[in-house]
């Protein structure tokens, strides 16, 4: 399995220095060694992957690459020269361009001035705009150069990162988990351009917890576990099982379907549900209609930006309804003129998509966080007044249960990375025991250890009765976890299908939008390649 104890693995070297060197390279926090004596090299043109455990000090090592902190030991060699990056300006003008996973980008500007502060020498915004909508052509990225970064949900402000760093022509591109928000269609394509910039010597490091996407697009691999290098690897010789559990240091347990029994009765129900989104440029809802049972998981695929969040929040209560008291009905009663309180008074929980301010709040503990959604169900609190006992209790059993590497109840959110909190975040909520179960993209930026966990717990929710919905833009989420899925695009809702009914390459034809929603799943065409665009 160990690309160092085959001996298998030969990096290129070429004719001459690496695009970038880095040696020794150690990064300590308070109580935290995030990286420790990293060492390895990405030769021009070589399409790098950069794996680990969510914690493992991936995003560490990639803002010392890109200047926004600076090494406490080590260095860093570019073009065989040792340089100091002290600013992603500094970045930019060597050419490393950077995709982020947590977006770095101001939400009362439009795409087009966020793109422009990523720039390092605008002159004219009419030349910019010009060369936003061909990039986005190119590569499939749609956006709207004029629209506020508010307005718009979390794949749409991933596309922003990618669409400013491929303006930025780098020598050297790093991603992190570019794919999140795309087709199966537009990966392939995305994919076709990486492979392009490659072969015109533009290195690439590739962070993504898809391995599968890794083993078909990276040809080196180098494994981080406790911030330490623990591994490398040709992903071409090796399985998606064999990465992960490289990554975890142990063997990786898939989850368990178990004996399923036959789906209850019907606990979430939306009939005809029409929305006019609050936001300006948000997706009008239009006639959506499901069921869920308990016992059964429904999954909700799409791209970002189809009417899923205005779905969330049409559950979770977020968003008024007027007119139609029962086009949402839980365990019978209507709900669609209550708030999230009163649906979670019914046994309704919610996980939302984005984490920080959505899902929890950054500058508040665990344990505070914990308290916030489920401070009735859990008795949490008696005559207005916190249980702390109680509260940092079931704290610590969410980081038990989940695995959440964090030094304790008392540790802000926002000191968690981003797969650590989601694991919190989904764990507070699977606790409480909920009847029906709205959880939005449960794995997103999270490592195959964790989200293997993360479905276990789902699939055992779902065993005990309870109706789940996923909302998805992972594709092998939702055929490892889902019963039945149904397709957005364009603020309409496909008819439900059984998984083992429908393939991943129909449901990627109707999430670009190109079918009759209303209709069957487009028919299987011959080799399952096709462009949405």
């Amino acid at each position: 399995m160990s690309g160092n104890t085959t001996g298998a693995v030969k990096q290129r070297t070429g004719s001459g220095p690496a695009q970038l060197e880095i040696c020794g390279v150690t990064k300590a926090f308070p109580g935290c060694l995030a990286n420790d004596n990293i060492s390895f090299r990405i030769e021009p043109g070589e399409i790098h992957a950069l794996l680990g455990e969510n914690g493992a000090g991936k995003s560490t090592l990639v803002k010392m690459i890109y200047g926004v902190m600076q090494a406490d030991a080590g260095e860093l060699l570019w073009e065989g020269t040792p340089v100091t990056i002290a600013s992603p300006h500094d970045a930019r003008e060597m050419g490393i361009g950077l995709v982020f996973q947590h977006f770095s980008l101001f939400e009362t500007m439009t795409v087009l001035e966020n793109i422009a502060l990523a720039m390092n020498d605008v002159r004219d915004m009419a030349v910019l705009r010009q060369q936003v909508i061909e990039v986005e052509k190119t590569y499939g990225l749609p956006l709207d150069p004029d629209r506020h970064v508010y307005t718009l949900s979390v794949g749409e402000r991933q596309r922003i990162e990618i669409v400013r760093c491929l303006l930025q022509n780098p020598k050297l591109l790093i991603l992190d988990e570019p794919t999140s928000v795309l087709t199966p269609q537009e990966v392939d394509k995305l994919f076709e351009t990486l492979r392009r910039l490659s072969s015109e010597g533009c290195a690439i490091l590739y962070i993504s917890h898809k391995l599968h996407e890794v083993q078909a697009l990276c040809e080196h691999a180098t494994v981080l576990r406790g911030g330490k290098v623990v591994d490398t690897c040709d992903p071409r010789a090796e399985t998606a099982k064999s990465m992960a559990e490289m990554m975890i240091g142990q063997k990786l347990v898939s989850p368990d379907r178990g004996v399923r029994p036959a789906p209850g009765d019907v606990r979430l129900s939306v009939k005809n549900l029409s929305l006019v989104s609050d936001q300006q440029f948000g997706t009008d809802l239009q006639d959506i209609s499901f069921e869920v049972r308990g016992g059964q998981i429904l999954g909700v695929a799409g791209v970002a930006g189809n009417g899923q969040n205005e779905l969330f929040q049409a559950l979770a209560g977020e968003t008024e309804i007027h007119g139609a008291p029962d086009c949402i009905v839980i365990d019978k009663q209507p709900v669609a003129g209550f708030g999230p309180r009163r649906r979670r008074r019914l046994g309704a929980a919610f996980v939302p998509e984005e984490r920080n301010g959505h899902g929890a709040v950054p500058n508040m503990s665990l344990a505070e966080n914990g308290f916030l959604t489920a401070f009735r169900r859990m008795a949490l609190s008696a005559r207005g007044l916190i249980r702390e006992v109680p509260t940092r209790s079931f704290a610590e059993g969410i980081i038990k249960t989940f695995d959440v590497r964090t030094t304790g109840h008392g540790a802000e959110a926002g000191s968690l990375s981003g797969g650590n909190l989601q694991k919190f975040i989904v764990g507070r909520e699977i606790m409480q025991d909920p009847g029906v179960l709205v959880i939005s993209q449960p794995t997103w930026g999270v490592d195959a250890g964790a989200a293997s966990a993360i479905h276990q717990a789902l699939l055992d929710l779902a065993a005990k009765g309870t109706a789940v919905l996923v909302i998805s833009q992972d594709l092998d989420e939702i055929y490892a976890i889902c019963d039945q899925v149904v397709v957005m695009a364009g603020g309409k809702m496909s008819a439900a299908r059984n998984m083992a009914d429908v393939t991943i390459d129909e449901i990627g034809l109707l999430m670009g939008g190109l079918h009759d929603l209303n209709g069957d799943l487009a028919p299987k065409q011959d080799g399952g390649q096709h462009d949405p665009a």
